[in-house]
């Protein structure tokens, strides 16, 4: 064939269907005898829960049945992750309820009105307890437990020997007390779940059409927490409505939707509404990070040291043990870091469980570092970008093994940089916030830099087959997409090595019964994983294909090749071609298919990185910010189709930006939540945010056949602290040097009038000092379960 495909403009094929209205949600899915299903959720944080009276719900028009815990064998859903086997959550709560919209009832009606008005209709006994939300409150010894047994809230965490003497032969040592707040997922289409009962007379036990980002493990927790056997069940996940880490495992919703569906033999759907969403959907980030970083005077870095806690939610949210896992493997960044001590807490709160939010624990770790990066840099008085350039790994150190066990597989942090610095036109922004201070302007022009490492593709490997039949080909792949474009990337590499037109290339996904295994869609795996194995399992069909075409062609194997029209030929004979339809009629006829599948196994995880520059105009009297320009030249190894990877750069900038300036989920200190709508969650509109500028350097991976590495979280890493930065950058001539985020107008405002007199520093908890002391050779959690 003349050129490649690969690394060309394509548009998504999958955008037409869901353009003109046909795509297929759970909300849309309607079985004969279907019920809905609505949960009491209770309305305080902590309490003691002393009774559970469902009668007149249950007698109410339209219910079906009305059920609390006692009333009904539900079986505890399988964490995603277990942070701590002793903080098991009940699918509805039994004794003790641990925060605002924990269930703690079920109404099954025949229609979703007359559940809402059924669950005004439970009476609830709760004899409240004191509540914890804020997790460094949580560590006081004197602070209420969520689970008295444990003795304390830290339901995990360990400490590094070294501490302090990491940072003894520092000239300059920079502090910060740094927030990285709470966030809510808050994917356009919430939870969602349709169940159909089966039995020992049916092919299932049990199918579930469920909105979730891995089908497959999904039907893992079902299948222990049922007992059914794999094959018994089967799981389908149609068009999903966005995933961002919040859809990964089975939840606690699930278990009970499944029990009610097998309790009462009939169908039944829930719907999770919005509210229901901001209180019960795990929330993202959620760390609290005590940060100091050791130089000497000519900006050389000698030493980092970290204390971390890591805000579990109620329960142990898994996302409590990010701080332990991908925020200690990424910390050491993009720089020469001689010396590290890491030490991490997960503690528990009387808040929303903490779970998965786009980059899970790397945003976090580069977060934290770009801002020391950029205190460091005032304090030597020195320009951030020549502080970075000048601490950078080498690319001739590649590959490298960093002090935290991360093996970053190649790199050049200064290329994204550098093409980042040239587009913004880095020296001209320089000059025009000199001019603005100097005539005294309102609004002060910020420039923030970052550059970041992270970590994609981690855990095991990843399923595809790929099928030539008489009208074209098939692939199915493992993964499970919710907008990132799977079918078109997939296409494209069937398409480029076999050259059957994309049109002609039916894509299948998200359905157990389909697709044997697979490990979802999460950590950016799907390309480097399932597209590698679609990539080999190509290959394979086109050995198959090239035999039986020699065959028919009287020709040697190694002289078929795939032709310009899109067949298969012998080299330097025109007229001697076979289409792929014949070649798949005669498989078949041979009690074959023309088919192959390959489950692949990843060399290691691969490390993308990149470069982003950040430019906002903060006005000195009111402290708002408004971001006027965003650049990010990002580093995913080789780009399949660059109109994918800029939307998903575009995408992750947006929620990045989004963190630096407005968002952020808040408790009261008796744990009820103060952001619970979009009507005091922030999120930004199109209107908000500036026109995103994009590029790419490529830098191949080893470690698979694509070269490729994850894009789908790379730009909300980059971009947070470059927007946090750039905010505290406008105003460092008045003594700032540092904002926790979201930088809202009422934080800046009061960090500018506090100019150098505010302080960034403050001891750690005493409960650090008590923390084990981490084995040197032990594993860092969630390292295998990258999501």
């Amino acid at each position: 064939m003349v050129g490649s495909l690969l690394g060309t403009e394509v548009q998504r094929v999958e955008d037409p269907e869901l353009l003109r209205g046909r795509g297929t949600y759970v909300g849309n899915l309607d079985f004969e005898g279907m019920v809905h299903i609505g949960f009491v959720r209770s309305p305080v944080a902590h309490a003691r829960l002393t009774g559970v009276d469902v009668k007149a719900a249950a007698a109410a028009p339209g219910v079906v049945a009305a059920l609390a815990a006692g009333d009904l064998d539900i079986p505890v859903a399988p964490p995603f992750v277990v942070l701590n086997p002793n903080c098991e959550r009940p699918p509805l709560a039994t004794d003790r309820v641990r925060f605002v919209g924990e269930p703690v009832a079920v109404i099954v009606g025949e229609s979703a009105a007359a559940v809402a008005d059924a669950i005004e209709l439970v009476d609830v006994d709760y004899d409240p307890l004191p509540a914890v939300a804020d997790p460094e409150r949580a560590l006081d010894p004197a602070a209420e437990t969520q689970f008295p047994e444990l003795g304390s809230n830290v339901a995990g965490g360990y400490r590094d020997a070294a501490g302090a003497d990491v940072l003894a032969e520092a000239d300059v040592v920079v502090r910060a007390r740094i927030e990285n707040q709470r966030v809510a997922v808050v994917p356009l289409e919430g939870n969602a779940i349709a169940v159909q009962p089966g039995g020992p007379d049916q092919e299932y036990d049990v199918t579930v059409h469920v909105s979730t980002q891995m089908p497959h493990g999904l039907r893992d927790g079902v299948v222990k927490a049922f007992g059914w056997a794999p094959e018994r069940v089967r799981v389908i996940s149609p068009h999903v409505g966005g995933g961002f880490g919040g859809k990964a495992g089975m939840i606690s919703e699930h278990a009970v939707a499944i029990a009610v569906a097998q309790h009462l033999g009939r169908p039944v759907r829930w719907i999770e509404s919005r509210s229901e969403n901001m209180q019960a959907m795990p929330h993202g980030r959620a760390q609290v990070q005590y940060a100091e970083l050791g130089l000497r005077r000519d900006g050389s870095i000698v030493g980092l040291r970290c204390r971390v806690i890591g805000d579990a939610g109620a329960y142990a949210g898994f996302g409590g043990s990010l701080a332990m896992g991908s925020t200690r493997m990424m910390s050491q960044g993009v720089y020469r870091i001689p010396k590290i001590s890491y030490d991490a807490a997960a503690v528990l709160t009387n808040t929303t469980p903490v779970g998965a939010f786009r980059g899970a624990g790397r945003p976090e770790a580069a977060a934290m570092l770009e801002r020391l990066m950029d205190l460091a840099a005032a304090e030597l008085d020195m320009d951030p970008v020549a502080l970075r350039r000048k601490n950078f790994l080498v690319p001739e150190s590649f590959p490298y093994q960093t002090l935290v066990g991360a093996s970053y597989d190649s790199g050049d942090y200064e290329r994204p940089l550098a093409e980042a610095l040239r587009l913004a036109d880095y020296d001209g922004l320089r000059a025009e916030q000199a001019r603005r201070i100097a005539a005294g302007e309102q609004l002060l022009l910020g420039i923030g830099v970052s550059s970041y490492v992270e970590i994609t593709g981690g855990g095991a490997g990843e399923y595809a087959e790929v099928e030539v039949h008489e009208n074209g080909a098939r692939i199915k792949v493992g993964t499970s997409a919710h907008g990132q474009g799977h079918a078109t990337a997939f296409a494209m590499i069937v398409s480029d090595k076999l050259g059957i037109p994309m049109e002609s290339i039916e894509f299948l996904q998200s359905d157990t019964a389909q697709v044997p295994r697979g490990g979802g869609t999460g950590g950016s795996r799907s390309l480097q994983l399932a597209g590698s194995a679609v990539h080999e399992a190509g290959e394979l069909v086109l050995q198959k294909a090239k035999e039986l075409a020699a065959s028919r062609l009287e020709a040697s194997v190694d002289d078929i090749q795939v032709t310009d029209s899109g067949e298969l030929g012998v080299a330097g004979v025109p007229n001697a071609t076979v289409a792929w339809a014949e070649l798949a009629r005669a498989a078949a006829d041979d009690g074959d298919r023309l088919a192959a599948n390959i489950d692949f196994a990843p060399a290691g995880a691969t490390f993308p990185f990149g470069g982003h520059v950040s430019v906002v105009e903060v006005d000195v009297e009111t402290g708002y910010v408004r971001p006027v320009r965003h650049i990010a030249v990002d580093d995913c190894g080789r780009v399949l189709n660059p109109m994918i990877v800029r939307g998903q750069q575009h995408g992750g900038a947006a929620q990045g930006i989004a963190q630096a300036l407005w968002e952020q989920v808040t408790f009261d200190a008796e744990g009820n939540p103060e952001t619970g709508t979009l009507a005091d969650y922030t999120i930004p509109s199109a209107a908000d945010l500036p026109s995103l500028e994009t590029a790419n350097t490529e830098t191949p991976s080893p470690f698979n056949p694509m070269g490729a590495k994850g894009i789908g979280e790379s730009a909300t890493v980059g971009s947070t602290p470059a927007v946090q930065n750039a905010v505290v950058d406008a105003l460092k001539h008045l003594g700032v040097r540092h904002i926790d985020m979201p930088a809202t107008p009422e934080r800046v405002w009061k960090a500018i009038q506090a100019g150098s007199s505010a302080t960034y520093w403050q001891e750690p908890p005493a409960a650090f000092e008590t923390l084990p002391v981490r084995a040197a050779d032990a594993p860092d959690e969630a390292d295998e379960a990258v999501v």
